[in-house]
């Protein structure tokens, strides 16, 4: 109910302040008009107070009316009433509270007269010289959409004096030079004398003496036959100012004299005292106007509370407009349950798509690993039972078939790593270590390992390393490695009959990093503009409809990701025909302690040259075969099991130095086998001999007991490395014991 008693007041409201205007007295718009004008005419003949009285009661009437043009017009009066009587902060309360009637009007003409009266005060008066040039500016848009060039023409000398006055001499040219030239078409007397004060503010600041003087006399003898005063007063005054800087006081004090003289005629005394008492009478009427207006809306309210018709047709009509609204709402309230619906299903199935993407992220990780898996097994066996054939049968070492099938099975397990790779890195599960090493022989290794491509193609490779880099560097060998490695084997798959650079330079240093900048630039086939976008991309190769170039097109892939882990970049620059080169920088610690420590917590290979006794256990034949063979040829004796029951039972019965476990057996897998060895206290080095990844299974071989993990297809090298270490920590653990 409260709602409604507050609706019914407000529309009660709004016909009381109908009658009320209604009883305000009411004269016509003609009249009010001639009102204007005589209260215009008394400013001209300086009769501040009649002009006052008069705006007074045009402004009245005008509110009565309710013409905002014409109350705009009554205030821009009263304010130019105190404007000329000095009152000037009263004069900016008119004047803009003319501005605030005038925008609501299309009257461009009174909106021009107030800014420009505005602008005058404030350069003139209060010396705000922005804020001023600020509404003269306002002025002269409305000028020009009024298309009086009269006007436009006193709004730019207006703008012209205020630039002047404030020692903006270059920002008030254009201005001066626009007056110049269209005096004679729209000035007038009321303009002259200002226009020739101005040449000679101006001709005074460019000390073109004689222009000046010859300017500030004219302005003077103009003033002295025309009427208009103030500004004659003004340009003694700033004649007086110039003479003044030249150092002729005598003219320069006469000057100031006249200045002050015609100042004082134009400020009479009496006529500003009688103004004062007119404009007080002014503010007491605008009080007692308000004090009125509210006295009669009182008496039409307690006269409107007897209409009661009136009342219980605004009550029936709040009511409908109550029940409407209350309709509306309910329409609303059901719109928005539909809505929610519509949410809730919507969300249901985005949290299904969710759930079904994640499901099939992990179904791609288990299905990448699964299938490197299976083709690392027979990898295993092709690769080591080619070496077999190649060391027992040295006739067999040129033979182009046993030589194809090596490439190829190399070849195809680059595929395998490639994928795997960048599986790894967009699953987050490359961390880099912090290595010593020393870039040049990283180079140099990695020129010597793809010297076959590099002949294939007839190709040379070329390496110039800055000597200013230190020997020894702190980082991830292993990835830039990676990179470097793509890089070149990109460059020389693209070039033939060519050349490819490998350029190392350090670019800066900032503490201990040192910033090594990296260029491979090859003399290749080239990458169009438009495709050096796209390299980058996954299994995207360019230019393979010319010429199949192989691979997976993952390289490039590979590389931008490893850079990201080192925080840097890749840029490229290539031409068709000429060649292409791929530039970036990383940064590497240099920390000669740092490497000393890292050196010296190497392990140091303490095994003797001694036969060791080493337990395989391997399902797969072929495997088998390949690993006692590669273990036979570096003198070691082996055992080989079928399964982990196996192992278990022949560990009980016999010593061995060292176990190789493969992970995916039948039975029970190389994780079980492993648990159920260090259960019953065998303290034996394990080592996974497996074909999954590395990363995939490290931590749940830790929890197994496993010591370390070689993937399949291995180094050999790698493999007797591994051992060695860590029968050497077997021993030293020994000892300490």
């Amino acid at each position: 109910m409260s709602q409604i008693r507050i609706a019914l007041l407000l529309l009660a409201l709004n016909v009381f302040n109908i009658n009320c205007y209604s009883l305000t007295p009411t004269l016509s718009k003609n009249h009010i008009v001639k009102l204007t004008k005589q209260a215009s005419k008394y400013i001209h003949e300086s009769n501040y107070e009649k002009s006052l009285i008069a705006s007074r009661l045009a402004l009245r009437y005008a509110i009565g009316i309710k013409n905002n043009n014409l109350v705009a017009i009554s205030y821009n009066i009263i304010g130019r009433n105190y404007d000329n009587l000095s009152e000037y902060d009263k004069a900016i309360f008119f004047y803009k509270k003319g501005l605030i009637y005038a925008n609501r009007t299309n009257n461009d003409t009174i909106k021009d007269w107030l800014n420009n009266n505005l602008g005058n005060i404030y350069c003139f008066q209060k010396k705000q010289y922005e804020e001023g040039i600020k509404y003269y500016k306002n002025a002269l848009k409305f000028g020009v959409k009024i298309s009086d060039p009269i006007e436009i023409y006193v709004t730019k000398l207006n703008i012209t004096w205020a630039f002047f006055d404030n020692g903006q001499f270059n920002e008030g040219l254009p201005y001066l030079e626009f007056i110049n030239k269209y005096k004679k078409k729209y000035g007038d007397a009321t303009t002259i004398v200002a226009l020739n004060m101005l040449n000679g503010m101006y001709f005074g600041f460019k000390e073109e003496h004689e222009k000046a003087i010859a300017s500030f006399l004219n302005g003077i003898k103009l003033g002295n036959e025309g009427i208009e005063k103030s500004d004659l007063s003004y340009t003694h005054q700033e004649y007086s100012k110039y003479l003044l800087k030249r150092g002729d006081y005598k003219k320069a004090y006469e000057n100031l004299v006249l200045y002050n003289t015609i100042t004082e005629e134009l400020n009479n005394k009496e006529m500003i005292k009688k103004a004062n008492m007119a404009g007080i009478n002014l503010e007491l009427d605008e009080y007692k106007r308000e004090i009125d207006k509210i006295e009669t809306e009182k008496d039409l309210q307690y006269q409107s509370l007897k209409k009661s018709r009136v009342i219980v047709l605004l009550f029936v009509i709040v009511l409908f407009i109550l029940l409407l609204l209350v309709y509306t709402l309910y329409k609303n309230n059901l719109f928005k349950k539909k809505r929610n619906n519509d949410l809730s299903l919507a969300n249901e199935k985005l949290f299904v798509a969710k759930e079904k993407a994640e499901e099939a992220s992990i179904l791609k990780s288990q299905f990448v690993s699964t299938i490197s898996h299976e083709l690392r097994t027979p990898l295993y066996g092709v690769v080591g039972i080619t070496n077999m054939l190649l060391d027992e049968h040295k006739e067999l070492v040129n033979s182009p078939h046993l030589s194809s099938l090596k490439f190829s099975a190399r070849y195809l397990l680059s595929l395998v790593n490639d994928v795997l790779q960048i599986n790894k890195i967009e699953e987050n599960r490359i961390v880099l270590e912090n290595l010593t090493f020393n870039i040049s022989d990283e180079i140099n290794m990695i020129k010597n390992s793809l010297s076959f491509i590099a002949k294939n193609n007839n190709n040379f490779i070329f390496v110039n390393i800055d000597p200013a880099i230190p020997e020894y560097l702190i980082g991830d060998k292993l990835r830039l490695s990676q990179i470097i490695i793509n890089l070149v084997s990109n460059a020389l798959k693209f070039t033939t009959n060519g050349e490819v650079f490998i350029d190392v330079n350090l670019s800066a240093v900032t503490d201990k990093m040192h910033f090594i900048e990296f260029k491979i630039k090859d003399t290749g086939v080239g990458i169009a503009i438009e495709d050096q976008d796209k390299i980058f991309d996954k299994f995207v190769q360019v230019g393979r409809k010319a010429v199949d170039y192989q691979g997976t097109g993952l390289g490039l892939s590979i590389v931008k990701r490893l850079l990201s882990l080192f925080n840097s970049d890749i840029s490229i620059k290539s031409e068709i025909g000429v060649g292409t080169e791929f530039t970036f920088t990383i940064s590497f610690e240099f920390d000669p302690e740092k490497t000393n420590e890292i050196i010296n917590n190497i392990p140091v290979d303490l095994s003797s040259n001694k036969q060791l006794k080493v337990l395989v256990v391997e399902d797969n034949k072929i495997n088998q075969i390949v690993t006692e063979k590669i273990l036979k040829n570096n003198n070691y004796t082996c055992t080989v099991v079928d399964d982990g029951f196996q192992a278990i039972k022949i560990l009980e019965e016999d010593n061995f130095d060292i176990v190789l476990m493969d992970i995916n057996m039948p039975l029970i897998n190389g994780f079980e086998t492993s648990r159920r060895i260090r259960h019953k206290g065998i303290k034996i080095p394990i080592i996974a001999l497996t074909a999954f990844d590395k990363e995939e299974i490290i931590e749940e071989s830790i929890a197994a007991g496993i010591n370390d993990i070689i993937v399949k297809p291995f180094d050999s090298v790698k493999l007797f490395k591994v051992i060695n270490v860590l029968i050497s920590k077997t021993k030293i653990a020994k000892i300490g014991v």
